[in-house]
């Protein structure tokens, strides 16, 4: 009996490890075929320590959550560094003017 017991978990941990490795072999072939990172940062809290320092906080905090939602990415600091997301730079309003904090 315990033998058994034994064998079943042994054998149950081996397979969730199996499917772990499957999973993580799947998200880097996806990663590496279309560019595009599957893993999303949190925004909120990125755009939050971005728009600290704004005038206009729930302006920025709208902008910048469109921006990190498309871009999955926002420039460290509160103000600058766009270098850092060319996405996040490159974005544009319907007039021309950057969209992005």
């Amino acid at each position: 009996m315990a033998f058994s017991r034994s064998c079943v978990v042994s054998l149950l941990l081996l397979a969730l490890l199996a499917a772990y490795a499957a999973e993580l072999f799947t998200v880097q072939a996806a990663e590496s075929t279309t560019g595009i990172r599957t893993s999303l940062i949190d925004c909120g809290s990125a755009c939050a320590d971005r728009c600290r320092l704004s005038s206009r906080p729930n302006l920025c905090q709208r902008a910048c959550g469109t921006c990190c939602y498309r871009c999955n990415c926002v420039p460290p600091g509160t103000y600058g560094n766009k270098e850092v997301c060319p996405c996040y730079a490159n974005m544009k309003t319907h007039g021309g003017r950057p969209k992005c904090p």
